[in-house]
């Protein structure tokens, strides 16, 4: 699962970026960003293709992972370091991420899994609370 999860998003990535966003922004009627966060062992960047919706002026992610059991490494990325960048078709934005609280997963992950119902069954799957991230505009650097 997790190679043949790893191939399908190098393949997403390498379209999205080779049409500046063209191709890959949507998917079976998801909205698609390129999440790029901070490696926490290596210091390099990670990007990888994600779902997204958006909530008033932030991005709403899931951490999914397919229902498995662990965590996605890139949500362990951003609890590391929550600066980060989506691309999302040929725009980047600078963002900081968190994790929704109680009452903001709640709500949010229940609009999310009546659009898109695939989430409630990764939910089924697993034990682990499926976190619900979201991705707010960053302040920029002075």
């Amino acid at each position: 699962m997790r190679a043949a999860t790893r191939a399908l998003g190098g393949l997403h990535r390498l379209l999205y970026y080779a049409s500046g966003g063209r191709l890959g922004a949507r998917l079976g009627g998801m909205s698609i960003l390129l999440l790029t966060t901070t490696g926490r062992r290596t210091g390099t960047p990670r990007t990888i293709p994600l779902t997204f919706v958006r909530d008033g002026g932030s991005l709403v992610v899931v951490g999914s992972y397919g229902g498995m059991d662990r965590a996605p490494a890139w949500w362990l990325n951003l609890q590391h370091n929550p600066r980060a960048s989506v691309q999302i078709g040929p725009l980047h934005h600078e963002v900081v991420a968190r994790k929704a609280s109680p009452g903001e997963r709640a709500r949010l992950f229940a609009e999310i899994c009546a659009r898109f119902p695939v989430y409630g069954r990764y939910q089924q799957r697993t034990t682990r609370e499926i976190p619900v991230v979201i991705l707010e505009p960053a302040a920029p650097h002075h």
